[in-house]
């Protein structure tokens, strides 16, 4: 899918754009990878650990639009993986959260568009999932921004989103912070009953390129994971040391979840993930083509028929409808 290909991966000197790249390096020896990013000093340092031909650095930031455009021509697939992050940095400062998180997710898709790139990957995060910060809230509607285009529009380009929890062991994560109070006779814990989803970098690099395949337009991936309580992480990294209970912080969850219950209804099972389909009458169609070749669904498509044949034909295709957001509990 990717040999030969032109892939820009926005924020790539990132935890995530560093294993991207080398994951696309040592899978697919004929494509060109493109990193897009605004700190000089990760991409100077990100260029002397990957001496490769099939890298190029770009300095530009999402917000400048000129400067996406100019970039993204000739581009064949996205990956945006660029924003601001840090729940209590975009509560201090939301005009810069906004800029970056909003505004670049919509340059980024007004210049996918315009230069027909073939499909992007935008990633996302459980914080977007019913969000109570800012964080959360800006990436809810950048997911918006990437499903609305890819539904009831002209163009060619195929928008999808990537959702997944904390990136173990990732820059500005849990577990290096922990790590530092090694040896000491603290550490602070903001809550007793706190958990998080975690994933490895790893997972999540193959995931996106595992979605990109099976991207259609419109969908929400997400990668199931187990939920761990932060408390017991810190025992495990920090044996002995005594857990200091410090309060949680202004925009955060004592539990983040992955689906809504609003979403229940949209969201199919599959071996390794879920998948959020588009609202918008889109169930049908989105299946058939999941399944283009069987005369069945050819025959119901023509038809038109009502929602219980599509029920039917769930069962056939053993598609695993979730009715309840609960289901989602045992992640």
């Amino acid at each position: 899918m990717f040999n030969k290909k032109n892939i820009l991966i926005t924020g790539g000197t990132g935890s995530f754009g560093k294993v991207f790249v080398s994951h696309m390096l040592s899978k697919y020896k004929n494509s060109k990878i493109f990193v897009y990013s605004r700190d000089e000093m990760k991409q100077w340092e990100m260029s002397n650990d990957v001496s490769s031909d099939q890298v190029k650095f770009i300095i530009g930031d999402v917000r400048d639009r000129e400067k996406l455009h100019k970039s993204i021509y000739n581009m064949d697939y996205v990956v945006h993986a660029a924003a601001t992050k840090i729940v209590p940095t975009s509560e201090s400062n939301p005009e810069e959260c906004i800029k970056t998180n909003i505004l670049g997710a919509m340059n980024v898709i007004e210049a996918s568009i315009n230069h027909k790139v073939k499909k992007v990957i935008a990633l996302s995060t459980d914080k977007a999932c019913n969000p109570i910060n800012l964080y959360g809230a800006t990436k809810l509607a950048s997911d918006k921004l990437f499903v609305a285009n890819s539904i009831n529009h002209q163009h060619k380009t195929i928008f999808s989103i990537v959702r997944y929890g904390n990136v173990i062991n990732s820059r500005g994560s849990v577990i290096p912070f922990f790590k530092k109070y090694i040896g000491k006779k603290e550490v602070p814990i903001t809550h007793p009953d706190m958990t998080r989803f975690f994933i490895t970098i790893e997972d999540a690099v193959m995931f996106v390129d595992q979605c990109f395949r099976y991207s259609r337009g419109g969908e929400i991936f997400v990668k199931k994971a187990k939920s761990m309580k932060i408390t017991e992480l810190a025992k495990i990294i920090i044996p002995k040391i005594k857990l200091k209970y410090i309060g949680i912080r202004p925009g955060e969850k004592i539990h983040e979840i992955m689906i809504s219950e609003n979403d229940s209804d949209n969201t199919y099972e599959f071996n390794d993930h879920f998948r959020i389909i588009p609202q918008e009458g889109k169930k049908f169609e989105y299946f058939c083509k999941e399944n283009k070749n069987t005369k069945f669904n050819v025959f119901c498509a023509s038809l038109k028929l009502p929602c219980f044949i599509l029920e039917l034909f769930r069962i056939a295709s053993k598609k695993y409808f979730i009715s309840s957001v609960h289901e989602l509990s045992f992640l």
